[in-house]
């Protein structure tokens, strides 16, 4: 029998808010910037590296902290068992044009790090020990369908038992992600990981 992933949480992270399975735990207002360090802050962990990444990494960073807190996901699965599946429109755009303007003056090796999109899977990964299937797609909106086609396809053919999957996009002060922990099982609350389930969440104003 083929295992079947279900949807363990989700995290919604818009402009100043914060849902974790639909219910707001956490919101501050001020500009793209100011929201996220907060939101580290309130978070409360040690990690100084936070503090040098690109708005794009923070802002995945976080929804997966968030996604995984008091989980004990590292007990459950081996490093090469979760993956990280994710998308956004503008690819890594927002540092993109920060770095253009530091061209003519002297290129800034610190934003040229954060150029290329899937650096946020990086900085998941090595938070995380993560170290199963990944991939980063750039879509003109969030596409549920094929979300959950690829997802469960690396699952059912075994490649990883758990994955992170979903949409994390940001161009200067305008800023979402939704996130899903997928697993075949899941908690108490689980749904099943299919495109209309995918869909809906995505389209809500609270996940």
């Amino acid at each position: 029998m083929q295992p079947v992933p279900n949807i363990s949480a989700y995290c919604l992270i818009s402009p100043n808010k914060i849902f974790l399975d639909g219910q707001i735990i956490f919101e501050h207002p001020g500009s793209a910037g100011i929201f996220l360090d907060k939101t580290y802050d309130h978070l409360d962990f040690p990690y100084p590296k936070f503090y040098k990444m690109d708005n794009l990494c923070k802002l995945g960073f976080l929804a997966v902290e968030i996604l995984l807190k008091g989980r004990s996901h590292e007990k459950k699965y081996s490093d090469s068992e979760t993956g990280l599946v994710l998308s956004n429109s503008h690819a890594s755009l927002d540092v993109d044009l920060k770095y253009s303007k530091t061209i003519h003056s002297g290129a800034s090796p610190a934003l040229f790090v954060y150029t290329l999109p899937n650096i946020v899977i990086g900085e998941i990964s090595i938070r995380h020990h993560f170290k199963g299937e990944n991939a980063f797609f750039v879509f003109k909106h969030f596409d549920g369908n094929f979300m959950a086609e690829y997802v469960s396809g690396l699952i059912e053919n075994k490649l990883i038992k758990s994955c992170i999957c979903g949409w994390v996009d940001i161009l200067k002060e305008d800023y979402r992600a939704i996130l899903f922990l997928v697993e075949t099982g899941g908690g108490e609350n689980k749904l099943p990981f299919n495109a209309d389930n995918l869909n809906k969440l995505n389209e809500s104003e609270h996940g």
